[in-house]
């Protein structure tokens, strides 16, 4: 995948494309839908297939007070979505300047000098240019100036009823659904980091863990201790992962990420920038009377990694 970061960036000779507009936060099973008509349309028509999204969610700069948390980082969403086999992703910085834009000059400047679009898929809520002035009727007008075929798609609804969206993504990562999470997303849910020094209470314990640094990527779930796996450089290693405070210490910073490799004597992974994947939640965060349970319940806690790890692995 090509990765253009602003428009300036697209090359005056870019090839006639078919594009898709839209936050793919999270990068789920929806906007997956929607990647795969892209493609199916752009390699029936001969153009170039290409995603156009941001570096921010727009509510950031517009409305910070009400902007959800992010599923993803700019960086793992850029990971993902080349996942997905699209030819080119446009990054457009969310600032004023293209938060002003008329709808008009958004989609001349965008779609039309710089992408040449035929064709342009869009959610049906779409909106876009200086206030989301834009919607998809005006887009459709604009198409029929321009030269470009607008399409609307809908979200898959897995469930049958509710569509796939971030907002129930978000509510089940509250809640520590991470499996049930990582079935919307069709991709397992991760937060990327920097491994830093912590406390070295897990190897004081026998289980030394990788301690995230606290300006991680990606959303964290809620507090609690999961099975899931951590990827250092393309290799990937099983893991049992605590989330929040740890109770049973004093002074602890609010949800900290540490991951304990199974079955690893001295990996360093200091100073790396490591993913830590979430695959199901074992239990909620408790405190211990003492050293000796707390012990007692980790190792408990290795045994069910491996064994839901090992049920992971072999679908």
């Amino acid at each position: 995948m090509k990765t253009l970061y602003g428009v300036d960036s697209v090359p005056g000779d870019w090839p006639a494309s078919a594009v898709c507009i839209g936050k793919f936060d999270g990068v789920h099973a929806g906007h997956r839908a929607v990647i795969t008509d892209l493609k199916a349309i752009a390699a029936r028509e001969q153009l170039t297939a290409v995603v156009v999204t941001f570096d921010r969610h727009p509510l950031a700069l517009l409305s910070p007070a009400t902007c959800p948390s992010t599923l993803v980082s700019a960086g793992q969403k850029l990971t993902l979505l080349a996942e997905t086999g699209v030819d080119a992703t446009l990054l457009l910085e969310f600032n004023h300047a293209l938060s002003s834009l008329p709808p008009r000059e958004f989609v001349e400047r965008i779609l039309v000098t710089a992408l040449h679009a035929r064709f342009v898929l869009v959610g049906r809520d779409f909106r876009f240019g200086a206030g989301g002035a834009g919607d998809v009727d005006l887009l459709r007008d604009l198409g029929v100036e321009f030269g470009f075929e607008v399409r609307t798609i809908d979200d898959v609804k897995p469930d049958g009823e509710r569509r796939v969206s971030s907002t129930w993504i978000r509510e089940l990562l509250g809640t520590g659904a991470v499996t049930a999470a990582g079935q919307l997303l069709a991709h397992l849910p991760t937060v990327r980091g920097l491994v830093v020094h912590g406390a070295a209470r897990g190897r004081e314990l026998g289980f030394p863990t990788a301690n995230l640094s606290a300006d991680s990527e990606g959303l964290i779930p809620a507090d609690g201790v999961y099975a899931g796996w951590l990827t250092d450089g393309g290799r990937r290693y099983p893991a049992a992962i605590s989330v929040g405070n740890n109770p049973t210490f004093d002074g602890v910073a609010q949800k900290q990420v540490e991951a304990y490799v199974l079955d690893e004597v001295d990996l360093d992974l200091y100073d790396h920038v490591v993913d830590v994947s979430f695959v199901e939640r074992i239990r909620g965060m408790v405190a211990y009377s003492g050293i000796d349970p707390l012990i007692e319940q980790i190792r408990d806690d290795v045994v069910r990694v491996r064994s839901i790890l090992a049920r992971e692995s072999s679908h």
